[in-house]
């Protein structure tokens, strides 16, 4: 019987988590999940992810892919997807488990990403909302960090939007499909489709728009950060519990493009 692959759409809270792969002694969702297979089969598959989300972030759309050999029992998708959240603790869970074309790849096949990031703008926190939302309690001013938001679409050199990390940055340049930011009463939702990201990427254009909205920067001072980068040089990092990694599309890649409605 030959080696059989799967699409795992994946949700999670990221809190008390090193990220998709843990760095030190922490929890990682990667070995969380090896872990579970391990208690189906006794051996843990390779888990490929389309994204590697950083300690704290959260995701409802994640996509990932694995292979079942011989040695694994056969079932279909359903049955993978209930074997493994048996096994997954509570804040962990597929969402689906489809059967795959052998050439698939999650992180490979993407074309791009959807993130959301979650503001508060209220002087009162919202204390349902404190695991998911950062909370800005001055007021806003929504008409520059608009402006600005714009200014961030397109192909651009983000360094000025990243964050320090071992190695060398090789290549700072992405393109940013859409960056908006619409409010529902107190909650702001940032959402940021891209190509792919820098490492805290979406975090530091956050943490830089909400200093617009503040008056400590301005849509010209963004503008020049992209025509004039200097690494690490944009806003502070917007903390990591506002973060959603949200949707991964795949354009032609497959039938099913998408990876959450």
């Amino acid at each position: 019987m030959s080696a059989r692959k799967f699409k795992l759409i994946l949700a999670y809270d990221g809190a008390g988590y090193e990220g998709w792969q843990a760095r030190s002694k922490g929890r990682g969702i990667r070995q969380t999940i090896r872990d579970a297979c391990l208690q189906i089969w006794g051996s843990g598959p390779e888990i490929i992810a389309s994204s590697r989300t950083d300690a704290g972030v959260h995701a409802r759309g994640l996509v990932a892919h694995l292979e079942l050999t011989e040695e694994h029992p056969q079932m279909t998708g359903n049955k993978l997807r209930l074997a493994l959240n048996a096994q997954l603790p509570s804040e962990i869970r597929i969402l689906s488990a489809t059967c795959a074309r052998a050439d698939f790849h999650a992180r490979f096949d993407a074309t791009s990403k959807e993130y959301r990031y979650s503001v508060w703008n209220h002087p009162v926190m919202d204390p349902l909302l404190r695991g998911q939302a950062w909370h800005v309690p001055r007021a806003l001013d929504l008409a520059a960090m608009h402006e600005a938001a714009e200014a961030l679409v397109g192909r651009h050199d983000f360094r000025s939007f990243t964050a320090k990390r071992k190695g060398e940055l090789l290549d700072p340049t992405r393109t940013l499909l859409r960056c908006l930011i619409k409010r529902s009463g107190p909650r702001l939702t940032f959402q940021l489709i891209g190509e792919g990201f820098l490492y805290k990427m979406c975090r530091r254009i956050v943490g830089t728009l909400v200093q617009v909205g503040e008056g400590k920067r301005t849509p010209a001072d963004v503008r020049n950060l992209l025509s004039q980068p200097d690494t690490y040089q944009a806003g502070m990092i917007a903390p990591a519990h506002g973060l959603i990694l949200w949707k991964v599309n795949y354009g032609n890649a497959g039938k099913n493009n998408s990876s959450a409605k």
